[in-house]
């Protein structure tokens, strides 16, 4: 039996792939115990700066298998929020990009919003079908969407349960980018090549400061960056001596984008 969730490595990027493409990637028991493992390796490996997330083409995920679902009283607690975590995917240190290439629907859509941010296929497409279904979201969509979309949009799309296309999904500010199907992977790849390529534990800090500050007011998120920075000089991070010695790596980069 083929690997429900595949992991390749390279380059300081790790590609997490579902794979149960007959299925459209619907997640399964066994995806849903196998992902968290396999982002957590992800986390823990020194090998790896950043992840990429997507699904063996056509779909990226359709949410929870409703077959196996709905085939026993005893599956009913697939979908249940998880009780060690906040959505489908842990929380880790590392950055998370989503490549969505095909349809993300209902769980699917909460994997994806899960991601730290998204890069769409032309043929993405994202729908909220909890209320045809007849469940209730557990995995944050009420909370992600809305910070994505606005809660009017969120709110539209949940009670409609209506399909979102990928050029849509770019002008609402769901995804930060679409580029045609074949050109995906590469794209998210580079993109997870160009945070490797950065001190690893200041994009950790960072994303922490900004998920800190999403907690709490505006007032309070500039004291959460306030203290952030004073304990990363404490830390000697930020000294004189690690800025000088990353300054022509900074600067040699910047050239290489400004033209």
């Amino acid at each position: 039996m083929a690997d429900v969730v595949l992991l390749d490595v390279d380059d300081g990027v790790a590609t997490v792939t579902l794979n149960r493409p007959e299925a459209r990637n619907a997640l399964s028991r066994e995806v849903l115990r196998t992902l968290p493992n396999v982002v957590r390796e992800c986390d823990e490996r020194d090998d790896v700066a950043a992840v990429v997330v997507t699904g063996a083409d056509p779909a990226f995920c359709a949410g929870l298998d409703l077959r196996e679902l709905g085939s026993s009283e005893r599956n009913t607690d697939m979908a249940a929020p998880p009780s060690d975590r906040r959505g489908p995917l842990p929380r880790i240190g590392k950055p998370i990009i989503g490549a969505v290439n095909g349809a993300a629907i209902t769980g699917g859509f909460e994997l994806a919003l899960a991601c730290d941010f998204l890069v769409a296929s032309e043929r993405a497409r994202f729908a909220d079908t909890h209320t045809r279904v007849g469940i209730q979201p557990g995995w944050g969509l009420t909370v992600l969407l809305a910070e994505a979309v606005g809660v009017r949009r969120a709110k539209e799309l949940s009670a409609t349960g209506n399909f979102l296309d990928a050029a849509t999904a770019l002008q609402w500010g769901l995804v930060n980018h679409v580029v045609a199907h074949d050109d995906l992977l590469p794209f998210a790849q580079g993109l997870a090549r160009d945070i490797a390529s950065n001190d690893p534990a200041g994009v950790a800090r960072i994303f922490a400061t900004y998920d800190e500050g999403m907690l709490t007011s505006r007032s309070e998120a500039w004291d959460v960056e306030s203290r952030a920075a004073r304990e990363w000089l404490r830390s000697g991070q930020g000294s004189a001596a690690e800025v000088a010695k990353r300054r022509e790596q900074v600067i040699a980069r910047g050239r290489g984008q400004v033209r």
